[in-house]
């Protein structure tokens, strides 16, 4: 019996159940053999070009910002689904925004089967887990031009003439559909599949190869763009190709433990609870008969997880309110879970467009509360200032006017407790950690837009960091040592 390709079974055990007497279309037969498909159980491309941060777009209507790549090199093993990805990478920053200086970032990234992870650099050579990115580290394998047309052969793959080429189309696993497009060379020039994402859904990955060469006896395309979500995520030049590295992937203990959401509640003020336990935090206010929270970060696990700790650290009370300080997509990915709790989403006016745009979109792959329970989401969006008040405790929400992180971006203020929350303008370092070796433009402007609201602030809470500071911490973190007058 047959078995078909996912993350978690070889292509060696595939092709043994697929058997010899497999037939496949003309086309595909070709271009598997014209690519060298067959003798090709790994594979090592590297090149330079452009990579694009998805998810982080600074306005819901613009792409994903570029980083110039130095060095982009991805080596796959085919026969035990794995791969490593090293990426060298630097922002580039577009034309009217103020960025932070461009610094070269080091990326070292794997997957092997269904366990994904980092290795960090410059010395720290441990594994971080990371668990959302094995759809996607697994869908560049299996589009990859070789990788595709060995999982369509094991796979059953149903072909049709097209202008040009033959389509070719098959499943994988039991839920992840692939399609791709041969010319009439034989060369794969375009892979479309789709994988989940708590912000777009069932998300359209498409790959698309050009301008093949013999790379030492190896057909390969010399140019590969990929977009995802409509806009580009990666376009290289592809410089050097090797046939059968060696390519051994070993999943280290850490990376294969399972990963557990911790929410630790810390109290901020009377009725402030400050919620962390992660690389995101959120922020309860509890109200006279509701809750309103302070964002709801990364996806429905983060958000589930703090849902049930409010229900005993503020129990009996509704999530009336969620601010969404913006909408990149690691501070939104668990909004849809408050939708279906019942709770109105208070964000800026252009991000109700986008969420709304966005969450019509199929959640088929990996289902959420929402797409189970169809609840239609409320909105309150505003620009400028929007207050949510009991009648005794004010919450003021106000946009952080210019700051070129994102241009729909809000801080929240209590000023019986002279509390601020905000997310992404300043990340607040470790006691003791060295001060900066350059000043990060959205801390300044962050402080600005305090001083110009006439904010009197006490403590800051911010939603990335391992601390709550005060407003002299972030004057040293811009190097302004006294109070602005």
């Amino acid at each position: 019996m047959r078995r078909s390709i996912h993350t978690g079974i070889s292509l060696a055990a595939v092709m043994t159940a697929a058997g010899c007497s497999l037939l496949s279309p003309q086309g595909l037969e070709s271009a598997s053999e014209a690519s060298g498909a067959a003798n090709i159980k790994s594979i090592e491309f590297s090149g330079t070009g452009r990579w694009y941060q998805f998810g982080q777009a600074p306005n819901p209507d613009l792409p994903w910002p570029p980083f110039e790549l130095k060095n982009y090199t991805a080596d796959i093993n085919y026969e035990t689904a794995s791969s490593r990805v090293r990426i060298a990478r630097s922002q580039i920053v577009e034309p009217g925004r103020n960025r932070p200086a461009p610094v070269e970032q080091k990326v070292d990234q794997y997957v092997s089967g269904k366990t994904a992870w980092n290795v960090a650099t410059g010395g720290n050579a441990a594994a971080t887990a990371q668990p959302a990115a094995v759809e996607e580290r697994a869908a560049e394998i299996w589009a990859s031009p070789q990788g595709f047309l060995k999982a369509a052969i094991a796979n059953k793959a149903h072909s049709k003439s097209v202008d040009g080429g033959t389509e070719v189309t098959f499943r994988l696993g039991d839920k992840y559909n692939y399609i791709g497009t041969i010319n009439a060379n034989n060369q794969l020039e375009r892979v479309q599949t789709w994988i989940d994402n708590p912000v777009l859904g069932d998300t359209l990955v498409e790959t698309k190869y050009s301008d093949y060469k013999d790379f030492g006896g190896v057909q390969f395309p010399g140019h590969i763009v990929r977009n995802q979500g409509g806009f580009p995520v990666l376009d290289i030049q592809v410089s050097a190709v090797k046939a059968n590295p060696a390519v051994n992937i070993a999943v280290p203990q850490e990376a294969a433990k399972a990963p557990v959401v911790t929410v630790v509640c810390t109290k901020l003020a009377d009725g402030v609870f400050y919620l962390t336990g992660g690389t995101h935090h959120s922020v309860a206010i509890d109200q006279k008969d509701h809750i309103v929270l302070v964002e709801a970060p990364q996806n429905e696990q983060r958000s589930e997880a703090v849902i049930a700790k409010l229900k005993t650290v503020i129990p009996n009370k509704p999530i009336k309110y969620l601010i969404n300080t913006h909408a990149h997509f690691d501070h939104s990915g668990g909004l849809r879970t408050f939708v279906d709790e019942g709770s109105t989403i208070v964000t800026h006016n252009p991000n109700q467009a986008y969420y709304e745009k966005a969450w019509i979109k199929p959640h088929t792959l990996n289902p959420d509360r929402l797409a189970n329970s169809k609840k239609a989401a409320k909105f309150e969006s505003f620009s400028g200032k929007r207050v949510l008040t009991d009648g005794k405790r004010n919450i003021e929400i106000h946009s952080i006017a210019g700051n070129s992180h994102n241009d729909a971006f809000v801080l929240v203020y209590l000023p019986n407790e002279k509390i601020l929350v905000k997310a992404d303008a300043y990340t607040p370092a470790a006691a003791g950690a060295p001060a900066p070796t350059s000043i990060n433009p959205y801390t300044v402007n962050l402080y600005e837009n305090i001083q110009k609201l006439k904010l009197d602030v006490g403590q800051i809470a911010a939603l990335h960091g391992p601390r709550v500071v005060t407003l002299a911490d972030l004057r040293a973190a811009i190097g302004q040592t006294t109070a602005a007058k």
